[in-house]
């Protein structure tokens, strides 16, 4: 299947690898907000142009779509948008990465090199299983988190939507780490994480907390 890849940055360069390793769909353009991006070419395909060009590429025979941006809240938009438009969103799985068969991933999901998807684990769609992540038994990736390189969670963890775990950190058994929350880099998180919080330290320290809107 011909795809576009939205995002022309450097996870838009990382999805562009993974694709082609894979071999499933061809890319043949990226889209981006960024109009001096617009004519370049990254790796020898072109970036074509915004996302506003995205229903004349499907008639023009474009059949999948990929989200490639890091940003979580700005990713899990887009694909809705696209999802909306009857667009097919693709995942990008590197050959190299293990996944169960008894898992389950959503759709826009990124799997990156190396990384490991145990039994009954569950992706949501647009979430991010960066390079050599791994994911144990009957752990659950709410929509749109992301998992840097070299995650660790032990099994039954939950991670909510939004979410972001840093390069590196752990997770013990049967943990909760809330929906947008922050794990910093190399964090080793023994309890759970509140919504919006964000984590450093070994143990990981709630540092930050979500601000709640003033009552009127």
């Amino acid at each position: 299947m011909d795809v576009i890849i939205v995002g022309a940055g450097g996870h838009g360069r990382v999805v562009l690898d993974i694709l082609r390793a894979a071999g499933e769909h061809a890319v043949v353009g990226f889209v981006d907000a960024n109009q001096d991006l617009h004519g370049s070419e990254i790796a020898g395909v072109r970036v074509l142009g915004n996302l506003n060009l995205m229903p004349k590429l499907r008639a023009k025979g474009v059949g999948g779509v990929i989200v490639a941006i890091g940003d979580n809240r700005v990713r899990q938009s887009y694909a809705e948008k696209l999802g909306a438009a009857g667009l097919k969103l693709v995942n990008a799985v590197h050959p190299s990465a293990v996944i169960s068969p008894t898992a389950a991933l959503g759709v826009n999901v990124v799997v990156a090199a190396g990384a490991i998807v145990c039994t009954d684990a569950r992706i949501g769609d647009s979430a991010i299983i960066n390079t050599a992540a791994a994911i144990d038994h009957e752990c659950e990736i709410g929509e749109a988190a992301h998992l840097a390189p070299g995650v660790r969670l032990a099994g039954r963890v939950w991670v909510g939507g939004g979410a972001v775990i840093g390069i590196g950190a752990n997770v013990l058994p049967c943990l909760k780490i809330g929906e947008h929350a922050i794990v910093g880099g190399g964090a080793l998180v023994r309890r759970d994480v509140p919504a919006g919080a964000t984590v450093v330290g070994v143990p990981a320290r709630v540092i930050k907390t979500a601000v709640q809107p003033m009552a009127i």
